[in-house]
C-alpha cells in the first residue's frame, strides 16, 4: 500500500475480505512518495493483527510504527546510494526504532517497462532473458549475507518476472525469495509459487482485481498443504 495512494475505502476493501484469505504481511512503501506512511500504518494496525512491512523508497518513509523494515540493498545496480549510502545515514536511526530489520538484495528485472524504481534509482534493471546474471546477484547477495531476495519487475510491469528466471534463482540460493511486478492474473500467481517464491507481492493487481487476492492466498494455502505433507 503506497501512502500517496492509499485511502481509508481501500482498508476498508481489505478487511471485507474473508480472514482466511488474508495476506500473510502488508507492505507499506513506494518509489516516490511524498506523504509519510505513520498514519496509514496506524489505520492498517487499528484494522488489522496482520504485521505491517515497511518497503520505504526513500530515506523519509522511515517510521518506527511498522513491524519490521525490507533493509533494502539495489544489488542489481551499481548507485553506491542505494548498495550502502542510504543505509549508513539510516541505520543509527534504526537503531532506535523498536522494528525488525530484514536485510534484503533488492534485484529489478526488466519485464517489459521502464519502471518508476528504475527511473528514480538511475540504475538499470537486468533483463528478463538474462537468467545467469540473476542467479549470479542473488548468489552475490546471500552469500554477503542478505536474508531475503526481492526479484522486482516493479509497478507497472507489462509482464511477471519470468518462471524460468525464478526457478533458477530458487535452486541457487536457500534464503526466501520475494516476487513482485506485473502479476494480474491467477496464472501468474500459480506460475511464480510453483517456479519457487515463497511470497508475492500484489500492487496494481490487486487494485485493478482485488479477487486476485483470495485466487493468491489460496494458490498459497494449497501449496503449503503439499509442502507440509512432505
Amino acid at each position: 500500500m503506497d501512502p500517496d495512494n492509499s485511502t481509508l475505502d481501500d482498508i476498508k476493501q481489505l478487511r471485507d475480505i474473508k480472514s482466511e484469505y488474508w495476506p500473510d504481511f502488508i507492505f507499506v512503501g513506494g518509489s516516490l512518495t511524498s506523504v509519510q506512511p505513520d498514519e496509514l500504518i496506524l489505520n492498517i494496525k487499528e484494522n488489522f493483527e496482520i504485521p505491517v512491512v515497511l518497503f520505504p523508497g526513500n530515506l523519509l518513509q522511515l517510521t518506527g510504527k511498522a513491524d519490521s523494515i525490507l533493509f533494502l540493498s539495489l544489488i542489481s545496480g551499481r548507485n553506491p546510494d542505494l548498495l550502502i549510502g542510504n543505509h549508513v545515514i539510516a541505520a543509527p536511526h534504526l537503531k532506535q526504532m523498536n522494528i525488525e530489520i530484514i536485510p534484503t538484495g533488492y534485484i529489478l528485472i526488466n519485464c517489459g517497462t521502464k519502471t518508476s524504481v528504475e527511473y528514480i534509482s538511475q540504475t538499470d534493471a537486468i533483463p528478463s532473458s538474462k537468467t545467469d546474471i540473476a542467479v549470479a546477484t542473488a548468489m552475490a547477495g546471500e552469500m554477503l549475507g542478505l536474508k531475503l531476495i526481492y526479484l522486482e519487475g516493479g509497478s507497472g510491469a507489462s509482464h511477471p518476472v519470468p518462471p524460468a528466471m525464478i526457478k533458477a534463482v530458487r535452486n541457487a540460493i536457500s534464503v526466501p525469495i520475494i516476487v513482485g511486478g506485473g502479476l494480474r492474473k491467477p496464472e501468474d500467481i500459480k506460475s511464480a509459487y510453483d517456479a519457487g517464491a515463497d511470497m508475492l507481492v500484489l500492487g496494481n493487481g490487486y487494485k485493478d482485481d482485488p479477487g486476485l487476492l483470495e485466487t493468491a492466498c489460496r494458490i498459497r494455502d494449497e501449496l503449503r498443504a503439499v509442502r507440509d505433507e512432505r
